[in-house]
C-alpha cells in the first residue's frame, strides 16, 4: 500500500514544524517584534539574531556565541554576574550615573538647555521623539543607562522617543538597554474636568498624602497595578517612588509626598505600593515584562528635618532625634517595602535622603546619609539586608554656592573635591549618582580606590555595583524587548477605566472635618455626578444657589528661589461652568442659599530669610502654620544642630523672631464671606500638602474640609451629594503654633490636636461623614 501525498503531509508537517524555529518574526513600529512559543518575546532593531535550540536569542554583543547574559532561560543574577565580568570599567562607572531630568522632546531654554544638531527644536526640524546632542553624549561617550525622564509630549512621543533611545544603544558596546524612570506623574491637576471618554495624558490619582487619607491599603496596590501599566507603555521601567518618610515634622515642605506620620500606616501603605509596581501576574518570583521597579526613598527618612526645613538647601541639612525615636523611622522601610506580601519580596532600589542624620554614627561622624557608612553598610546593607541598588538623591557631589542657593547638596563634605565625594559615597556603599551625566569623577574614585585597596578590590567593588544595577534591567524584561508599541501606549495610558479609578481614589480621599448641624445635606444639588450637561435628567427639585468668592492668588516661588506661575492676582477658583452642573451659580451673595470658599493652607515660608541674614541676624526664621503673623515665642533658644563652613556660628535658632504668610488673605475671604453670607451656611475647602493650624478659620465655616489635591469637580461631588466623604485625617491638626514648636521633630502624633465648636477633635484618624464622626475597620486598626 502506498502513502497518498495528503496523508503524508497530514502525518508530516506536525513533525517537521516541531523540528523547525520556534519563532517567528513581525514588523513593529520602528523595530522587529520575534515572538515564540514557551519563549521569551524579542524587540530588536540591529543585534544579530542568534538561533539556539530552535529558539531565538539576541546577540547583544555580536560575537556570534550564546553569552549567559543574552539567555533568557537563564536566571537574573547569573545573567548580571556574567555581563558584569564582561564590562570594562568605563561601562561600569557608565551604569553608575543617573541622568538629569529629561522632558521630552528637551527644552532649549533653562537650566542646561537641549539642543538637536547644535539647534533649537523648532530650528532644527527634528521630530519631538528625536534624541537631543546631550543624551546622544550620554548614552555613547559616558556609557549611561539610566535615564530620569519628566515632562512627555503625549504618550505616543514619550514611547517613539523610548524606542530610539534603545535603537540607539542597542547598537552600542555590549547592547545594554537604557532603564527610563519617573518620579510620580499621575497626581491631580485641580482644573482638569473628569471625562471618562477623554484618557488625559495619564490616569489622575490622589497625591501619596491623598492616598493615605483613604487608609486602604488595596486601593493604594491598585493604583500601583495601574501605574505600572501606564509606565511600561510609556517606556518607563523604574519609579522613583513610593517616598515612604515617616512625615514626623508638620512644616516639612516635603510631607505632601509621604503616607503621612503614623507608622503603622506608612508601613501598609508602602508594602501595598511596592506590590502594585513590581508584581507582573503569573510570574513565579513576580518580575517580568509588566514589573516597574521601585526605589523608594528618602532612606532612613527625612521626615524630622530641624524646624521643619528641607535639606534641599544648606539651611535645612540636618535631620534631628530630639524624642530619641530614630528606629521607628526605619520601620516603613524594614518592615514595610523590605517586606513585601508580592513575590518580589523586597523593593528593587533606594534612595537615601540629603539630610544629615544628625547624632546618629555611632563613630560621631555628621554627614549627608549617602555619605555615611554607617547609614548604607552598617545598617541597611549588613543590618537590615537589603543587597538592591542604593541610588543618591540628585546633585549630592556637586558644590554649593551659598547658605540659600538650589544647587549641589554635599552636606558634611563641602570642603572635598568633586571627585573626593564620589569616592566617599561608593566607600559608603552607594551604586548610583543621581543627576550626574559624566563618568569622569567615578572613573577618578575609582582610581583612589585602586591606589588605596589594589586593583582586585577596586574591580570587585565596582563590579559588585553593576550587578545590582543590572539586575533591575534583567527582571523587568529590558534586555529581551525594551521597546514599547506607541499604538498600545496611547490606547492604555489614560484610559477610561484608569481615568475613572483615579477619580473614584480622589472621591475618598478628601476628609471633611466639620458639618455643623448637618448643613451639607441641606444642600441641593444637580443629579449630575458624573454626567455631561445633556445627560442630566429633569428633575422638580429645587437646586440650591451658590456663591464662589474670588480668591488671591499671591506670587509663588519656586523651588530655586525665584518667582514660579503668574503674578498675584484675583480669579475664581472654581470653573463656572463646572459648578453650573451642579448647582445655580449667582454673584450675589444675598441671592445665594450658601457660599463655596476654596483656598490653600497657609504658606509659611521656608524657615530662612536672607534679609534677616542682611539685618545682622542668623538668616533662620520660623516656618508658619497659621495665617495670621506669627511670632516664635516658644521656640528651642539653641537649636540642636548646627555648623557649616559658610556659617561662623553653629545655633540656627529662631527663637523670638516673627514671620508673615504669603496668603493671610485667604483667612480674611473666609471671614469676609462668612460675615457677607450672615446665617446662611459656608462650606469652606482648604487644599494642604501638610499639617496647618484650624483655629483662625473653623469658627467661620459651617462646613470644612481639607484634600491633598484633586480636580475640582470631586469638592462638587462631595457638596451636592454625588459622593459620601470617607477620608480620614493621615495626620494631626495642631491646636496652635505652641504645640508645633514643642512636639518632637521624630516623633509622630505628639501634637495636642485642634479641637473645634462642635466638639470634635482634628486628629490621626479623624473624619465625617454624613452620619457623623466615622468608627469604622479602617479607624479601629490604625487609631489605637
Amino acid at each position: 500500500m502506498y502513502m497518498t501525498r495528503k496523508l503524508f503531509l497530514l502525518l508530516a508537517l506536525p513533525l517537521l514544524a516541531a523540528c523547525g524555529p520556534k519563532w517567528e518574526e513581525t514588523e513593529a513600529d520602528g523595530y522587529r517584534l520575534i515572538t515564540q512559543r514557551s519563549g521569551a518575546t524579542l524587540g530588536v532593531t540591529s543585534a544579530p539574531l542568534l538561533e539556539v535550540d530552535r529558539y531565538a536569542f539576541k546577540d547583544l554583543n555580536r560575537n556570534g556565541t550564546l553569552d549567559v547574559y543574552e539567555d533568557w532561560r537563564q536566571p537574573a543574577l547569573a545573567r548580571a554576574k556574567d555581563l558584569a565580568a564582561q564590562l570594562s570599567i568605563e561601562e561600569i562607572a557608565g551604569l553608575m550615573l543617573y541622568s538629569g531630568h529629561q522632558s521630552i522632546p528637551g527644552s532649549s531654554y533653562g537650566f542646561g538647555g537641549a539642543t538637536y544638531g547644535g539647534k533649537s527644536l523648532a530650528e532644527s526640524g527634528a521630530k519631538s521623539w528625536d534624541l537631543t546632542d546631550q543624551q546622544r553624549k550620554f548614552l555613547e561617550e559616558d556609557n549611561l543607562r539610566a535615564v530620569l525622564v519628566t515632562t512627555v509630549e503625549s504618550p505616543e512621543v514619550a514611547a517613539r522617543w523610548n524606542n530610539n533611545v534603545q535603537a540607539f544603544v542597542e547598537a552600542l558596546g555590549h547592547g545594554i538597554p537604557a532603564n527610563n524612570s519617573s518620579d510620580p506623574r499621575n497626581e491631580p491637576s485641580a482644573t482638569a474636568e473628569f471625562n471618562m471618554g477623554s484618557g488625559g495624558h495619564i490616569s489622575q490619582w490622589p497625591t501619596p498624602l491623598g492616598l493615605a487619607a483613604t487608609f486602604d491599603p488595596g486601593l493604594v496596590e491598585q493604583f500601583g497595578q495601574t501605574a505600572s501599566a501606564e509606565y511600561r507603555a510609556l517606556g518607563i521601567a523604574t519609579a522613583l517612588s513610593p517616598q515612604i518618610d515617616l512625615a514626623t515634622e508638620p512644616r516639612w515642605s516635603r510631607f505632601n509626598g509621604t503616607f503621612g506620620e503614623d507608622p503603622e500606616l506608612d508601613i501598609a501603605m508602602a508594602r501595598a505600593y511596592v506590590d502594585g509596581f513590581q508584581t507582573t501576574e503569573g510570574s513565579a518570583d513576580g518580575w517580568g515584562n509588566q514589573s516597574v521597579n521601585a526605589m523608594v526613598k528618602h532612606w532612613p527618612s527625612g521626615g524630622p528635618e530641624e524646624g521643619g526645613r528641607d535639606a534641599h538647601f544648606n539651611y535645612g541639612k540636618y535631620a534631628v532625634y530630639p524624642g530619641g525615636a530614630f528606629a521607628t523611622h526605619l520601620r516603613p522601610f524594614t518592615e514595610g517595602a523590605f517586606q513585601l506580601a508580592g513575590a518580589t519580596k523586597a523593593a528593587s532600589a533606594v534612595m537615601p535622603y540629603y539630610t544629615i542624620s544628625y547624632g546618629v554614627d555611632p563613630s560621631g561622624a555628621n554627614a549627608g546619609n549617602s555619605y555615611s557608612r554607617y547609614i548604607i553598610s552598617d545598617l541597611l546593607r549588613d543590618e537590615y539586608a537589603f543587597d538592591g541598588v542604593v541610588c543618591t538623591d540628585w546633585n549630592i557631589t556637586y558644590d554649593n554656592a551659598s547658605i540659600e542657593s538650589f544647587d549641589g547638596k554635599c552636606w558634611g563634605m563641602e570642603t572635598l573635591t568633586v571627585a573626593q565625594r564620589h569616592y566617599e559615597v561608593i566607600k559608603a556603599g552607594v551604586d548610583q549618582f543621581g543627576g550626574n551625566n559624566d563618568k569622569g569623577p567615578v572613573l577618578e574614585a575609582y582610581r583612589m580606590w585602586v591606589e588605596e585597596f589594589g586593583e582586585a578590590s577596586a574591580r570587585e567593588r565596582f563590579e559588585a555595583s553593576a550587578v545590582r544595577l543590572l539586575m533591575n534591567s534583567f527582571r523587568t524584561g529590558l534586555f529581551e524587548n525594551p521597546y514599547t508599541n506607541p499604538e498600545i501606549a496611547k490606547a492604555v495610558v489614560g484610559n477610561a477605566a484608569f481615568m475613572f479609578w483615579g477619580y473614584e481614589a480622589q472621591q475618598k480621599s478628601v476628609v471633611m472635618l466639620k458639618n455643623h448641624g448637618g448643613a451639607l445635606q441641606t444642600l441641593q444639588g444637580k443629579p449630575a455626578g458624573l454626567l455631561d450637561d445633556e445627560q442630566v435628567p429633569e428633575t422638580d427639585t429645587k437646586v440650591s444657589k451658590v456663591y464662589v468668592p474670588k480668591r488671591f492668588y499671591p506670587q509663588s516661588m519656586g523651588m530655586f528661589g525665584l518667582s514660579a506661575g503668574p503674578a498675584a492676582h484675583w480669579d475664581y477658583p472654581l470653573d463656572r461652568a463646572v459648578v453650573e452642573r451642579y448647582f445655580e451659580w449667582v454673584d450675589d451673595p444675598a441671592e445665594a442659599d450658601f457660599a463655596l470658599v476654596v483656598i490653600q493652607e497657609p504658606a509659611g515660608g521656608s524657615g530662612y530669610d536672607v534679609n534677616d541674614r542682611k539685618k545682622g541676624g542668623n538668616g533662620y526664621v520660623p516656618i508658619s502654620l497659621q495665617y495670621r503673623p506669627y511670632k516664635a515665642d516658644f521656640a528651642r533658644a539653641v537649636s540642636l544642630a548646627g555648623g557649616d563652613p559658610k556659617e561662623s556660628f553653629t545655633n540656627r535658632s529662631y527663637k523670638g523672631k516673627k514671620v508673615t504668610t504669603a496668603n493671610e488673605a485667604d483667612l480674611d475671604l473666609v471671614i469676609d464671606t462668612k460675615k457677607a453670607m450672615g446665617e446662611k451656611p459656608v462650606v469652606v475647602f482648604v487644599s494642604a500638602t501638610r499639617p496647618f493650624v484650624p483655629a483662625e478659620l473653623e469658627p467661620f465655616a459651617d462646613v470644612l474640609f481639607v484634600h491633598f489635591g484633586v480636580q475640582n469637580q470631586v469638592l462638587l461631588d462631595l457638596v451636592s451629594g454625588a459622593a459620601e466623604p470617607s477620608g480620614l485625617l493621615p495626620m494631626q491638626l495642631p491646636a496652635d503654633m505652641r504645640t508645633v514648636e514643642e512636639q518632637c521633630e521624630d516623633v509622630p502624633r505628639d501634637m495636642r490636636p485642634y479641637v473645634d465648636a462642635d466638639g470634635h477633635a482634628y486628629d490621626f484618624a479623624y473624619g465625617l461623614n454624613w452620619s457623623g464622626v466615622i468608627d469604622d475597620d479602617r479607624v479601629r486598626q490604625y487609631a489605637k
